[in-house]
């Protein structure tokens, strides 16, 4: 190619360079993201901290007999609820009343032994009026006397125990309550104070038996402390309970217990709750989940779940001002309440909270922001209480 065609197409090129450059346009800047943003719901709120336990007897009587002997009769049918009093075993009663009636025959003759002390002391009185009786003689009959006083005594307390003996013959129900099956049959041989016979449980009330982290109950401690709510130890504070197939918390007891010391080795405390049952539902050794009421009442905001990020150890919530300006704030977050999460502190009443498209946010960032309504979720199912979670309590109420 020669040195003209070479210029040629140098100068082909550069013009159509030229001419590329003179139609591109300068690239526009990308639209604000499209936000949701609302104000948050303010309300009073109450915790309630959740934990799992097991329904207990308020009273579980082992049944012993207190004589030892043979099993000729049982009572009750397995499994039924009985009255205190209610006969349950017989004993063989019959070598205890032959000892009964020993025991009879033995105070009879030590009462006659006595009036016949008393008597000859009575004649030695009269003898004695005219020196009649040495001294020796009308001492001895003192003796005699006191004697049979004292044998008297002593036959009537075998008497006493021997009658008590013929009497727990008859193995009764000591408290009223629900049985367990028998652990003996008839013809066998107990002995007192050692055979298990049966089991009665009492049903109502129950008892609901549950154990607490040492952090929960560093945090009631203080509370009571501040007057915010009072310690469980000292006031009857209210609990629902939940049992394995149930969606609510229909069971409504309080607080009787609370343990004196933690256990060392599983960091808890055990307390207990106490609730009627007057249709004997409830069973012991029953699990189910307790929730207790964890705070005095408090202003809240709510917020959408969704709309709180994490950030290493702090949570954040993204903000928008009139300019569409963003700003991260700092939330404290509390319990779920009708379906939206509790923001303890970081947020007004009238901050314009984002509630979506959060992935795409940066603080100082401009935004469109649509505003909506924030709305309850869900029903609220916490009891409502007023004020006589440590970790974050599991359940809030409104008030």
């Amino acid at each position: 190619m020669g040195a003209a065609n070479v210029h040629r197409l140098l100068i082909g090129v550069a013009a159509l360079t030229l001419a590329a450059c003179k139609g591109q346009q300068p690239a526009s800047p990308p639209a604000p993201p499209r936000v949701s943003v609302a104000t948050p719901i303010a309300r009073d709120v109450t915790d309630w901290d959740d934990y799992v336990g097991q329904f207990e007897a308020v009273q579980d009587a082992a049944v012993m007999p207190r004589v030892s002997g043979t099993i000729t009769q049982i009572l009750f049918q397995n499994g039924q609820d009985v009255e205190e009093g209610q006969p349950l075993f017989i004993i063989d009663p019959r070598p205890f009343r032959a000892a009964y009636e020993q025991a009879v025959a033995a105070t009879a003759g030590a009462q006659a032994a006595l009036a016949n002390a008393q008597t000859e002391l009575a004649r030695a009185d009269e003898l004695a009026k005219g020196n009649a009786i040495s001294r020796k003689d009308y001492d001895s009959r003192i003796a005699a006397l006191r004697t049979g006083t004292a044998d008297v005594a002593a036959r009537k307390a075998a008497e006493a125990s021997a009658r008590l003996d013929l009497e727990f013959t008859t193995v009764r129900a000591a408290i009223a309550g629900r049985i367990s099956d028998r652990r003996v049959s008839t013809g066998d041989v107990v002995t007192a104070g050692s055979t298990l016979l049966t089991r009665i449980v009492t049903l109502d009330p129950i008892w609901f038996t549950f154990e607490g982290a040492e952090s929960f109950y560093l945090k009631y401690v203080r509370q009571d402390r501040t007057g915010e709510r009072r310690s469980s130890r000292y006031a009857p504070n209210p609990v629902d309970i939940q049992l394995a197939d149930e969606t609510d918390y229909p069971h409504r007891g309080h607080m009787v217990f609370v343990d004196n010391a933690i256990d060392p080795r599983s960091g808890t405390i055990r307390a207990h709750a106490e609730l009627p049952n007057k249709d004997k539902f409830l069973t012991p050794g029953m699990f189910g989940r307790v929730r207790l009421l964890g705070s005095g009442t408090y202003h809240a905001m709510l917020i959408p779940d969704e709309s709180i990020v994490a950030d290493q150890a702090r949570k954040l919530a993204y903000v928008v001002d009139d300019k569409g300006k963003v700003a991260a704030r700092a939330v404290e977050v509390g319990p779920l309440v009708s379906g939206l999460r509790v923001v303890r502190s970081g947020l007004q009443a009238t901050d314009r909270v984002v509630l979506d498209g959060l992935a795409q946010l940066q603080p100082g960032a401009t935004v469109n922001a649509t505003a909506v309504t924030l709305k309850p979720r869900a029903a609220d199912t916490s009891p409502a209480s007023q004020p006589l979670s440590a970790p974050a309590p599991s359940l809030g109420t409104l008030q």
